[in-house]
């Protein structure tokens, strides 16, 4: 049976969810204590890996808070306390860290691996919202997770509480993340699908046009076959190499308006004494964000590219750029 719909009604209780979980992560802030200190050290200091394990609300958190460490830089699985009971646990080591989820630190499928886990020499942390709780006093280290209440209107549904354990798994993960020196390009090479890895693991050499698609003509040639040059290649540009391929310049069709300005029988007339000198260009093993950040302090939309001794590779435009979804 459904009760009539009040539409102020669910919007106060959206409103009063949110207040109530925000307050939850932010109380948590004042509880920390060196005890948060000596979880980040066991696990940096954790030779094996780190198993996350909770049930119900809590292993959901505890699967995201482990994907968490895992995409940055601490190895890391989630296993479900069931599963270890009737045979996963073989999969936790004595040189591992089990950080398990429980709210009530009472979860008996929790407790009862508890005991064969500090029997093989793994470490524990436990979070839970009950530091008098028997899971928290096995732990080697707890972590208080505790909240005023749930935002639940019954006070019963996990909300608040699942907030706070995430807010607390993503606090210990950024810690240690900070702590190994974690940067961008660690981080790109966990997600080398992603926007960043794209950014990061993307070199000039992987975007670049090259061969017979580079449009590049020699100083003697006269304007109108270089025009002929930039059409055919379709990019709004012609480079200018000399007789061992080094780029000496290069020519745009902004460069070809400016000259239009000026009333001229240009066809004649060789590249070289029209074209642009010392162009601006970037090596094949250069990331291809670097030849974004090029473009745009620049404010152009082509690049050569070439290599450590000056001869023409290849060539970049912006849109070789943004098709590669570098930006």
């Amino acid at each position: 049976m459904i009760a009539n719909f009040d539409a102020d009604r669910a919007l106060q209780l959206a409103r009063n969810t949110l207040q109530t979980e925000a307050d939850a992560v932010a109380a948590l802030s004042a509880r920390l204590t060196h005890e948060f200190a000596r979880a980040v050290e066991l696990v940096l200091h954790c030779s094996g890996r780190v198993v996350v394990s909770g049930i119900g609300k809590s292993g959901h958190i505890g699967r995201k808070v482990a994907a968490t460490l895992a995409s940055t830089g601490t190895p890391a699985f989630f296993v479900h306390p069931a599963e270890a009971s009737h045979g996963d646990l073989g999969m936790v080591t004595r040189d591992d860290v089990l950080v398990a989820f429980s709210n009530s630190g009472e979860t008996g499928e929790l407790l009862a691996i508890v005991p064969i886990v500090k029997r093989i020499g793994a470490r524990l942390i436990s979070v839970t919202g009950n530091p008098a709780s028997t899971l928290a006093k096995l732990a080697d280290v707890h972590l208080d997770a505790g909240v005023e209440k749930e935002a639940c209107p019954l006070n019963l549904a996990p909300t608040a509480s699942t907030t706070a354990a995430l807010a607390l798994g993503d606090a210990l993960a950024v810690a240690v993340l900070d702590a190994r020196g974690f940067g961008e390009e660690d981080f790109a090479r966990s997600h080398p699908g992603g926007a960043l890895g794209r950014k990061l693991l993307t070199h000039v050499r992987d975007v670049m046009r090259s061969g017979n698609a580079v449009p590049e003509v020699r100083e003697s040639t006269p304007l109108a076959q270089a025009l002929m040059e930039i059409t055919r290649k379709g990019m709004a540009m012609t480079a200018v190499v000399d007789a061992d391929g080094r780029a000496i310049g290069v020519f745009t069709d902004g460069d070809l308006r400016r000259l239009l300005e000026t009333p001229r029988d240009w066809k004649t007339v060789p590249i070289g004494d029209v074209m642009h000198r010392n162009p601006r260009s970037i090596g094949p093993d250069r990331l291809a964000v670097e030849a974004v950040q090029l473009m745009e302090a620049n404010r152009i939309n082509q690049l050569l590219v070439v290599d450590e001794g000056g001869r023409l590779v290849g060539a970049l435009h912006i849109h070789d750029l943004t098709r590669a979804k570098v930006i």
